[in-house]
């Protein structure tokens, strides 16, 4: 086969071939292919698009680039769950747990933070100690004794993915709903699950900026996982705000453990719930999903949930006295309340904003590799629909240089827009896919 020819036909809207998909995978991964012709390419796929059925096996090909795990000889039916990334998305640190003690054994690699959503695995490494490297007989040791691991994602796991990614980064083509999808659900596939629940964000701190995005978004990977033969369900959840009160990584590991505990927003609660319960319920510990979320409610009530959660962190090097008592987390020196500029209720939240404003603080990185402070960030209780009278505190500001202090506060009110008039406040979930 020759590259040029799969350029034209997709330049041309015309269908690729299994075999041509699965070639062209192959030879660019062993670096065959130049980078020229695979952007071409991209370009083409742009534009033109692909049918369910080659992006069916885009995915497929990608997922078999590298290492496939299988966990069936320790975990019987395994369940994952992706979140497309948002702005105080802490989800992963309370749903692990919380699907772990409801029986159903939860392996999961995860990743740093990329562009302004937080990275669960940054988030992790505020606890003293915790490690997310691990071999794979390690993986699976501690999936089989305690049902519970949270890990670095291997760079043998569908290499294929880093390159393409890599030059689609630089060449205008992320945008692409077929290469979006198959490159999340190529990696969930060749980690080894039999179920996924993919949590997809929609909104102005989401990639997705409308709902319809991402439902296009959702039912391609929805389509991918059950033509591979994987139970897959989408949420449709909003991120026109961020979710749960804290944003930064120490802080958003409190408000995980509050909730593990009994405690913390509301709203957070209701989303982990609906995740946890929708895994529960595909792993086939519940008929129903009112069934699954009652056990999921049972688990965190009686404090099993929390028990997984510090299983997990002691078994990975993490230090148990910062999670019993979350003060002893690393904590900023300069800790401010934000002050309503004037008296009406929250209109809007600019949420990507929001979340740069957070890497700049210094919670995220602005370059690869760069170091970040696990102790600043800031607690936004304020939600949209919310009536605050001028002066009220909005929030509070945790930081450890008195500059990026100031300038924090008046990006974090430059996010903010206000009315006169009452405003509807948002809902946490749009939609269910199956």
């Amino acid at each position: 086969m020759r590259m040029t020819d799969l350029i034209e036909k997709k330049r041309d809207g015309r269908e690729l071939s299994s075999a041509e998909i699965n070639w062209f995978v192959t030879a660019y991964t062993a670096g065959q292919i130049p980078d020229y012709q695979v952007a071409a390419w991209l370009m083409a796929v742009y534009f033109r698009g692909m049918t369910r059925r080659e992006t069916v096996d885009l995915t497929m090909a990608i997922a078999s680039s590298g290492e496939q795990l299988d966990l069936h000889d320790v975990a019987p039916f395994v369940v994952d769950k992706h979140s497309s990334g948002g702005v105080g998305d802490k989800t992963t640190l309370a749903v692990q747990p919380l699907v772990a003690a409801c029986g159903v054994p939860v392996g999961k690699m995860s990743g740093r933070g990329l562009g302004s959503s937080g990275g669960t695995l940054d988030k992790m490494e505020s606890i003293n100690g915790w490690r997310c490297e691990m071999s794979l007989a390690r993986f699976k040791q501690q999936l089989a004794e305690i049902g519970l691991v949270l890990a670095g994602q291997t760079a043998e796991l569908a290499p294929a993915d880093g390159k393409l990614y890599a030059l689609r980064d630089v060449t205008g083509t992320v945008a692409s709903m077929p290469l979006i999808a198959a490159s999340i659900m190529s990696k969930k596939l060749a980690a080894g699950a039999d179920a996924i629940v993919l949590d997809v964000k929609a909104g102005s701190g989401a990639f997705m900026k409308t709902v319809t995005e991402a439902q296009t978004l959702a039912r391609i990977m929805v389509d991918i996982g059950r033509d591979a033969g994987r139970q897959t369900v989408a949420l449709i959840s909003d991120m026109n705000q961020p979710l749960g009160h804290a944003v930064g990584n120490a802080l958003e590991v409190r408000e995980a453990i509050e909730t593990l505990r009994g405690g913390g927003p509301s709203g957070f609660w209701a989303h982990c719930l609906d995740v946890a319960g929708q895994m529960v319920l595909l792993a086939g510990k519940a008929s129903t999903l009112a069934e699954a979320q009652a056990l999921v409610t049972a688990v965190r009530d009686s404090g099993a949930a929390w028990q997984k959660f510090r299983q997990m962190v002691q078994a990975q090097g993490g230090d148990l006295r910062q999670v019993d008592d979350p003060v002893l987390l690393p904590q900023a020196a300069l800790v401010e309340p934000l002050l309503a500029p004037q008296s009406g209720y929250l209109a809007a939240m600019d949420t990507e904003a929001l979340g740069w404003t957070a890497v700049h603080l210094g919670a995220g990185r602005l370059q690869k590799g760069e170091a970040i402070d696990h102790a600043v960030g800031f607690v936004l209780p304020v939600k949209v629909g919310d009536y605050v009278e001028a002066g009220q505190p909005l929030g509070v500001i945790h930081a450890n240089d008195a500059a990026r202090l100031v300038e924090t506060r008046a990006s974090l009110l430059a996010a903010l827009s206000w009315s006169q008039q009452p405003v509807a406040p948002l809902p946490h979930l749009y939609e269910i896919v199956t």
